[in-house]
């Protein structure tokens, strides 16, 4: 278990920002031939971070560029991953159009709030990319017609430490965040993902789920019950944060798994 630092927590960036200011940054070459770096973006609270491009590409009709990943004193599996953005001309009328690259994964399962076959890049990144898209093209009289392409170097071997396969994300990372900013141990993360796995256990008519503090307690339920592995939640420590969604959101059956003395 990673333990929390003395003193003051250094705040870090989502992919979901770091995605947005590469989208910004690849889009302006495409139109002017030049790079911004760094590129600011302004957040949903209204934050305007700056992001140094760590590779840049340029051809007649893509560009591409990437930034690092910093959460800072978070224990994010993110941190320090390269986050690249190709952006290429598409059709007129098109719009915007998202498209998972190496290392991001794709929706395989219902109940996430992504249809089935879209790359996982979530609403709010989604909505950040297409609002610099819209500021870009309208300072440069273009259309906004692009294809966002995302990777995420080694991503792929990053999302077996995440909830993305059992929650049916497949081929790497998804591209997360709802203000832009990571918040050290807020846990928040951990929380939703508890949530999304209850989103996906319902909407495939699951009539049983298990909520386990770790794997030896998950071990002893599939020991019990051989429960699919979409109807295993990995609780941690946060029964409540389930519970307080389950009164919500109700499944047919719960187990509740773990030791006595974490229980």
């Amino acid at each position: 278990m990673t333990r929390k630092p003395e003193g003051a927590l250094r705040r870090g960036w989502t992919t979901g920002a770091c995605a947005t200011a590469a989208t910004k940054a690849a889009y302006t070459a495409l139109l002017t031939g030049q790079f911004p770096d760094p590129v600011s973006i302004t957040l949903p609270k209204g934050e305007q971070p700056a992001f140094a491009l760590t590779r840049e590409a340029l051809s007649d009709d893509s560009a591409s560029a990437a930034i690092v990943k910093d959460a800072g004193d978070d224990p994010d599996v993110t941190h320090l991953a390269t986050v690249q953005v190709t952006l290429r001309r598409t059709a007129p009328g098109s719009g915007v159009v998202f498209k998972a690259g190496a290392g991001v994964g794709t929706v395989t399962k219902p109940g996430l709030p992504l249809p089935v076959g879209e790359p996982a890049i979530n609403p709010v990144p989604r909505q950040m990319m297409r609002q610099v898209v819209a500021e870009v093209a309208a300072g440069h009289g273009d259309a906004g017609d692009v294809e966002i392409e995302i990777s995420v170097d080694n991503g792929a071997a990053l999302a077996k430490q995440t909830w993305n396969p059992r929650l049916g994300i497949l081929g790497g990372l998804s591209i997360l965040g709802t203000t832009g900013v990571v918040v050290p141990f807020s846990c928040s993360a951990w929380i939703h993902s508890i949530h999304r796995g209850i989103d996906v256990a319902r909407a495939l008519g699951l009539g049983h789920a298990a909520a386990c503090t770790g794997s030896t307690s998950e071990a002893a339920v599939q020991r019990l019950y051989h429960l699919p592995e979409s109807a295993l939640l990995d609780m941690g420590d946060f029964a409540g944060g389930l519970l307080k969604y389950l009164r919500r959101h109700p499944l047919p059956r719960l187990t509740l798994a773990g030791g006595f003395g974490k229980l």
